[in-house]
Parts: structure tokens; sequence; C-alpha cells
């Protein structure tokens, strides 16, 4: 196993999660089977309860040295087949007190795993005063120099900075950082992330990685960094725009949607179509805003009014879930997504309860009592829209995490009115997906089916939602569910 540690300096959110996933899909292309391990420098008794305005992916950490190895043997690509290479993004910045004990860990484990076995690669700043138009490297040799306080030495420097590094300033960081000039790599603004493992691969790395970690490199043609400069080319030439209008609690942060985002992104490049979301905080739709702020009130209904779709996430409490319900309410009668619920999570006293606490899960208590983790839906039915947007599948596997359901008791009142449970558990006892009759395109899931979405594979329930909005789905499913090479 090799293990390749990313760490940033400087600042926070300088594009570590973008280096290491750039590094993961150009060693993926070279045919080596890799995955990836997130850590967040976070201690917390129950970190799956922090809100999104406090971090957006939280994770709780223990004895980390034999997680991290454990972890990284897990097969990651449905082929059950182990990985070769695991990228691990630390996050924060070094010399955090946070992250202390994380680093601490892994200089340790660079002398368990060998020195062959493992490297660091650092993200870094260069910042471009615009007084001066000078490239500052002094912020990455003290951020350097502090990572080699702590023990570890990074094998390659990944230098952010606004235009392409400059040869004299590449030639500085590598002489103050104790790095050959090969090692420092340029990771400038680009039109596009999908850029970046591009960036990454003209670079040479690749090269370096399969010599600092003797790693066997495929020759024969790159057929996946091929699709994928294809999907960097299209992102850079699209004429056609689909808003779709996001209505959440946190919206204050778009970061808080990051995976929703990048579902949708993904799905947006697929159809050809550049992506506009509007966000939409849902509180500012309910009827008691208006009498408070009302500017407010009527530019959120502006947003959502002018949207082509219309995204509802999940989320937990009862702040801004009777704007969520407006909001719902206002597609259905525009022939868009609608639900209308009291649920026990937002009123225990509900006499209809139509949402309820999972009967196996204390009530009252968070985090710890969630469904989590990947879960089987079958298919109940021949001709839904979301199975055949699934291939045609029999069933999928996707990933939850909740603490509530759909009242089974009240399935057969919901399929009265051609609300219909289309996707249902193993057992049959939970309801998973949900479509409405005489309508373009009404799904609801249980499951959080953004996780599971890749640039080059959408998620097919997102994917469904923007050719919707953008007036493609029904000569999509025509096609067999194939889209056009243009």
């Amino acid at each position: 196993m090799k293990y390749i540690l990313v760490t940033g300096g400087v600042i926070s959110g300088i594009g570590k999660g973008i280096i290491a996933s750039s590094v993961g899909t150009i060693l993926k292309s070279c045919g080596l089977h890799v995955t990836a391990i997130k850590i967040d420098p976070y201690i917390n008794i129950d970190a799956g309860t922090f809100s999104p305005y406090e971090h957006v992916v939280p994770h709780i950490t223990d004895a980390i040295q034999e997680w991290v190895m454990k972890q990284a043997k897990v097969p990651v690509d449905g082929d059950e087949i182990e990985p070769q290479v695991c990228v691990i993004e630390l996050g924060g910045t070094v010399g955090d007190i946070e992250s202390m004990p994380f680093i601490e860990a892994f200089r340790q484990f660079q002398f368990k795993v060998k020195r062959e076995n493992f490297c660091n690669i650092h993200v870094s700043l260069i910042p471009q005063p615009s007084a001066t138009g000078e490239q500052k490297t002094k912020p990455t040799q003290n951020s350097v120099r502090e990572l080699r306080g702590l023990g570890l030495s990074p094998d390659l420097i990944m230098c952010r900075c606004t235009t392409a590094l400059e040869n004299s300033v590449k030639e500085k960081i590598s002489m103050f950082c104790h790095v050959e000039p090969q090692q420092v790599i340029c990771v400038h603004d680009v039109s596009s992330i999908y850029r970046v493992p591009l960036l990454l691969e003209d670079q040479g790395v690749v090269g370096y990685l399969s010599s600092r970690l003797n790693m066997p490199i495929e020759t024969k043609s790159r057929t996946m960094l091929t699709k994928w400069k294809e999907m960097s080319d299209r992102s850079d030439r699209l004429l056609e725009q689909c808003s779709i209008a996001l209505v959440g609690k946190y919206t204050k942060f778009s970061d808080s949607y990051a995976s929703v985002i990048k579902a949708l992104e993904h799905s947006a490049l697929a159809i050809s179509h550049r992506l506009e979301v509007k966000y939409i905080d849902s509180a500012s739709l309910e009827p008691t805003t208006l009498q408070e702020e009302p500017v407010k009130y009527h530019d959120a209904w502006q947003k959502l009014c002018s949207a082509d779709g219309v995204l509802v996430p999940g989320g937990f409490g009862v702040r801004g879930t009777e704007g969520k319900i407006h909001a719902i309410n206002w597609a259905r009668k525009q022939r868009k997504p609608f639900l209308d619920a009291n649920s026990t999570e937002f009123d225990p006293e509900s006499k209809h309860p139509v949402v309820i606490d999972m009967p196996e899960h204390n009530p009252g208590q968070m985090g710890g009592t969630m469904r989590l983790g990947k879960r089987r839906t079958i298919f109940k039915t021949s001709n839904s829209i979301m199975r055949k947007l699934y291939g045609d599948a029999e069933y999928v596997e996707e990933r939850h995490r909740h603490r509530f359901e759909v009242n089974p008791e009240l399935k057969s009142h919901f399929e009265d009115k051609g609300f219909r449970f289309v996707g249902q558990d193993v057992e049959g006892e939970r309801m998973e997906i949900i479509e409405l009759d005489d309508h373009p395109y009404f799904v609801g899931v249980q499951y959080h089916p953004e996780f599971t979405s890749r640039p080059i594979k959408p998620s097919p329930p997102y994917l469904g939602l923007l050719l919707a909005a953008a007036g493609k789905l029904q000569g999509y499913l025509q096609k067999g569910c194939r889209l056009s090479p243009r």
C-alpha cells in the first residue's frame, strides 16, 4: 500500500481537497486502484451533529494510524479489489493547535510504513499583492519550515497562485524549501477545477510519484484521462444555462451543501448546460418573514419563481421547515416537486404524523442513533422514471444518513392520490423512493445520492432533475437513457 498525505499551509480552504482528488484521478487513469481518506482535526463527542455553519464535513478519529491502515484496504471501485494507493487529506492548516496530534501521528506513521510507501504533498499559497504584482514566497517558506519542525518533509510543494509561477519564483522556493525544482508544482487559477488533474499531469506529477513510491505505471493509452480532457474542454464552451433553486436552511455558506452543488454541476455538465444555483433561505419564504422583512420575502420568492427547477435538500429541526413546504407547494402547482408534511420530528404531538422516528432508534438522541451507510433499495415497479435513470436496475445501493422515515401506515393513502413509492428497502418496510404521477419530474429519495456522484458519472436523481429542468428528460428516456454525443 502506498500512502500520499496532503497537508496545507498559510490559509484554510486553499484547495487541498481538489489537489487530493486530482492526484487520485491521474493515478487512477494509470490503471491503479486508488482510495481516499479525509481527516478533519476536530474533537467532539458526536461530530455527526455539527451544524454546517461550524464545519462542513466533520469526522472524529481515534487510534488514527491503525484506523488509516485498515480503511485504506477497503475496496471502493465496486470490484472488491484492494486499493494500491491511499490519498489522505489532512484538513486544517499546519501549525494549528487542532491538527498537532494528527501531524504527530503521521510523523510516526511514515516510519511504520517505510519511506518508499509514504510521501507528503504540501499545498501552500503564493500571494501576489496587487500593489506590486510580485509573487511572494515567504508564506510558503514559513509554512514548510513549520511542517519540517513537526517532523514531516514535503516531497512535492504545490503552489496555489493566481497566475503561473515565474521560473525565478520556482527556483527560490526550491532553494529555500530544500526540494528540487521539479518538486515545485504550479497550481494556478484555471477556468474549471476539472482542469487541475490535467495541470498536474502536464508537470510530471505521475512520473515523480511513480519513481518516489516505486509504483508500476501503465504506458498504454489512458482512456480515462482522454475522457477527462474532453469533459474539461466541454466545460469551457457551455452556451445554454439551467437554473436550480436550492431551498435550504444553511444557504449563508454555500459549502454547507458542497456535495449537493457538485452533484448538480456533474449533471449540468453531462447535458452541456452551465449551472446557476439560486440559494434561498427557506425561512425567507414563510409568512412571518413577509410581516417582519417584506423585501427579503419578495426577493426569495422572485428567485424561486424564476428558477428552472427546485431542489430541497435535507435538514434537521423545525427552523425553515414551513418555508420548504411553501416552496414545494408552489412548485407542485407549476408542475414541479411537491411534498406536504407535519411530522413527529417537527411536531411530536401531531395527530397525523407523515414522518415518524424509526422504531429501533431512541427518540431525542441524534448522531449515533442515525441509520447510516450504504443500503440496498429495491424497485417495486418496472415503469418508474427513477428505475430507467438507474439503467433499468432491479435495485440500487446508496448511502443513508437519517433518523426518520415515512409512516408506513399512510402508504396506501398516498398511493391512492398518485403518490407512488417505487423504491423500498429489502424488507419492504421503509419507503426509499417516491414519484408523483402526471408530473414531468417529481422524485423524492430517502438516501443521499449526491455522495456517489462523479464528474464522469453523475448521480441519476440529479441528472433527471437537470434534464427535466432543461426540458430534455422525455427525449433522454425515449433514447434509452443515452445522451447525445454533442
